[in-house]
Parts: structure tokens; C-alpha cells; sequence
């Protein structure tokens, strides 16, 4: 398969196999993460990897109790790092303030997220799936205390990797042509942006099972697995009855992200920076 096709038929996956990843492709794994782009090349991040089953199921409960991340057999927690960019910067008489540089901090990420990437491609390539999990932002103090995690590191992404016992088949995706934009950006009419949607979400209508295979993904796996009350029907329509809850763009940021609680996240997002030593706000 070449790398298109490879990169087309990519899906997240949250259903493993008991099965571990041989030690030969977890360090190649990691070897792709240490080449990914990085600017100024400076590599300001780190991965901590979580192999041993009770650490599993701490970090699972930790980022919302996602079974998938307790029964992935390898997770790697990516951290952007200053800490050692700080130590040695002064080591010789050089003033590294990452911490408190909005630019440093946004270029790392972007540099933690290609070298995630990274792994996901070449995982995929040795027939194993996995999966980003970004609910850790909601317990950064919590990891760093478990994984003693030091000031100027925050932990930003876990990826779950493992053999999948069962691969979604079709994920819905915007047209290329909504997201490209040639030369400059071209404003998207109301009725184009709504003819967008529906060909990524097709109609809304009340079988929530073929629903949830089109778009809630992890309600399905989560069934398969150790938390069916996520998916069962009859409390979702009951949550979506009382939401009022009447298309997908009313299901995604009333009930699955509620744009008032995902506001409400800054303020301990905020905290659980200035708590690892970033103060850029």
C-alpha cells in the first residue's frame, strides 16, 4: 500500500487487542517522533511512554475513564518541555523564557503534534491503530503529579497504539474543496456552508445507532467495551429531548461539547499552566 492510500484509510480506533507491540517497532515508533519537523529544531518536547497495566488504568480514569486507553497495551503521554530547554540554556548563560513566550509555547505544540502524527503514520504502516486522546487537558495537574512530571513540562496529548480488533469503517469528512482555499480565502456562502454538512453528516434522524456510527464513534466502541450506559439510547434521547436537541450542529455543541462548559475549561486549563510554571496569559 503506498502512503496515500495508507493515510486515506487511516481511522482512529478505540477497540484493542490484548497484544503487545514488539519492542523492535516501539523504538522505531519513537525514532519518528525524534524526526519530526521542530522549529528552530530546538525539539522542546518529551513522551512519556505507559506500558504497565496499573499505570494504564490511572491515566484512563484520569481522562475520563476511556476504556481504550486501560486496554491500549502502549499510550505515549507528549509533553511540550522546557525544562530542559531552561536547564540548559543557563548551563551557559543563556535566558530561556518559553514559559512566558505565547510564540514558544504555540511553534511547540505544533512541533508535539507533527511528532505525534508521526508515530500514527508509521504505526499504521505496521498494522497497528490508535487513537488521540486530548481529555488530559482537563487533568494536567493530575498527570504531572502521577508521572512526576517537573515545572516548565505540560502534558498536552495522550496517543493510545495498539493492534485493533476492530477498525471504523467510514468516518465522515468534510469535501476537500470546503477546506481548501486557493491563492486567498474564499468566503463560503450560508447555503454552501450548510450544503458542507450535510454531505459530511448526511440527515439527522432519530435511529441513534446508525447515528452513532456515523458520528459519535466512541459511544460504539465504548458499547463493545466497559461503558455501554455512554451509548444507551434511551438516556441520549432523553438528553437530547431536554437539550431540544433537533440537528448534528445542536448534538455536537450542546451535548457532546457544550460550548458553555468547554468555556468553563479555561479557567482550570489556566490554573494547571501557571500550577507547571507557564505564566504567557
Amino acid at each position: 500500500m503506498n502512503l496515500y492510500d495508507l493515510i486515506k484509510k487511516r481511522r482512529s480506533v478505540r477497540n484493542f487487542k490484548d497484544q503487545e507491540i514488539p519492542k523492535h517497532i516501539i523504538e522505531e515508533l519513537l525514532d519518528a517522533a525524534n524526526n519530526a519537523p521542530s522549529g528552530g529544531n530546538i525539539q522542546p518536547i518529551s513522551i512519556i511512554l505507559v506500558q504497565e497495566p496499573e499505570r494504564r488504568k490511572e491515566l484512563s480514569k484520569m481522562v475520563g475513564d476511556q476504556p481504550w486507553v486501560k486496554n491500549a497495551p502502549l499510550s505515549m503521554i507528549f509533553c511540550i518541555d522546557f525544562f530542559r530547554i531552561k536547564k540548559w540554556a543557563s548551563m551557559f548563560e543563556a535566558d530561556f523564557k518559553g514559559e512566558k513566550a505565547l510564540s514558544h509555547f504555540l511553534i511547540a505544540y505544533a512541533d508535539l503534534m507533527c511528532s505525534a502524527q508521526n508515530v500514527v503514520i508509521l504505526a499504521e504502516s505496521y498494522g497497528l491503530g490508535s487513537v488521540y486522546i486530548g481529555t488530559i487537558l482537563d487533568a494536567i495537574d493530575k498527570v504531572r503529579k502521577y508521572f512526576t512530571i517537573p515545572h516548565y513540562v505540560l502534558p498536552m496529548m495522550v496517543l493510545s497504539i495498539g493492534y485493533p480488533k476492530s477498525v471504523p469503517k467510514n468516518v465522515p469528512k468534510l469535501k476537500r474543496d470546503v477546506i481548501v482555499h486557493r491563492e486567498e480565502y474564499k468566503e463560503l456562502s450560508d447555503d454552501e456552508i450548510k450544503k458542507a454538512f450535510e454531505d459530511k453528516y448526511g440527515s439527522f434522524d432519530d435511529n441513534l445507532e446508525r447515528y452513532f456510527q456515523r458520528i459519535y464513534v466512541e459511544a460504539v466502541e465504548a458499547d463493545k467495551q466497559e461503558k455501554p450506559e455512554w451509548a444507551d439510547p434511551e438516556w441520549i434521547k432523553k438528553e437530547m429531548k431536554k437539550l431540544n436537541i433537533k440537528n448534528t450542529a445542536q448534538f455536537l455543541f450542546k451535548f457532546k461539547y457544550p460550548s458553555e462548559e468547554m468555556v468553563k475549561l479555561n479557567e482550570n486549563l489556566i490554573g494547571a499552566f501557571k500550577n507547571a510554571g507557564f505564566d504567557f496569559f
